[in-house]
């Protein structure tokens, strides 16, 4: 088991060595849709790809996930394999949001031995998320306010 500091040292290795090894601009939070993100992580037991819908509004929530549960079939087909899509999720913090994801069980920060496989499939599902978003954004932009 690591010290708060130890662990917090190895986290920061890690993203400098994934920013090293895939030196690019991710769209992350420039979706240009408000609490819609697309996000990394990573823990001792796996590594994750998710796309999390935020907003306060349930409805607001609700109608972008249901944007993107609409094109699932495109999105599995033709993007990501074994999206898990998710209309409810409770945070930690108890807060509701809707998380579509993939993961890669078996990996772990604090386990240098993968993190080459943990950068790949960031990488290689990430880009796949953003090349979807990027060509089906104005269908989900457009909800009924």
């Amino acid at each position: 088991m690591y010290s708060k500091e130890e662990s917090q040292r190895i986290k920061r290795e890690f993203w400098v060595a994934f920013a090293e090894k895939y030196p690019r601009k991710w769209v992350l939070y420039d979706t240009k849709i408000k609490d819609f993100s697309f996000k990394f992580y990573v823990d001792n037991k796996k590594a994750q790809v998710l796309i999390d819908i935020e907003q306060r509004s349930d409805e607001k929530r609700i109608a972008y996930f249901e944007k993107l549960e609409a094109l699932k079939n495109i999105l599995e087909e033709e993007f990501i394999k074994d999206l898990v899509f998710e209309k409810n999720y409770t945070l930690e913090s108890g807060k509701t949001i809707s998380r579509i994801w993939v993961e890669k069980l078996g990996v772990g920060f604090s386990n240098k031995n993968t993190w080459d496989t943990i950068f790949d499939f960031f990488n290689e599902n990430m880009h796949a998320l953003e090349m979807f978003y990027l060509e089906y954004d104005e269908f989900i932009k457009d909800i009924e306010s």
